[in-house]
């Protein structure tokens, strides 16, 4: 079987709204990774890895953007907007249709 490489944020589908994409936007989120990586070209492990750093950075706040201290708060609306916005530009719909 061949190793399935993540395509990058800014080549994900529905703009990086992905389970994938998500990732790596609180890993922006908690600056664990630089907001000018994509994460384009890694592998399955690699991604495994940054969730379960993510996944831990998000436990002290019980995985809920309310409980997150100010700065971070701040800085989860400036990323979450900006990406849903580009995913709105690229013709991303955020209305679920019968099969979601």
């Amino acid at each position: 079987m061949n190793e399935q490489f993540y395509a990058g944020i800014d080549q994900d589908i529905n703009g990086g709204l992905t389970h994938l994409g998500r990732i790596v936007i609180d890993a922006w989120v908690f600056k664990i990774l630089p907001e000018s990586e994509t994460c384009a070209g890694w592998s399955r492990a690699h991604m495994q890895n940054l969730y379960e750093k993510v996944y831990a950075a998000w436990e002290p706040y019980a995985h809920l953007p309310s409980r997150l201290p100010a700065d971070i708060q701040r800085r989860h609306a400036r990323l979450y907007a900006q990406v849903i916005d580009t995913a709105k530009n690229k013709g991303w719909n955020a209305e679920l249709d019968e099969d979601d």
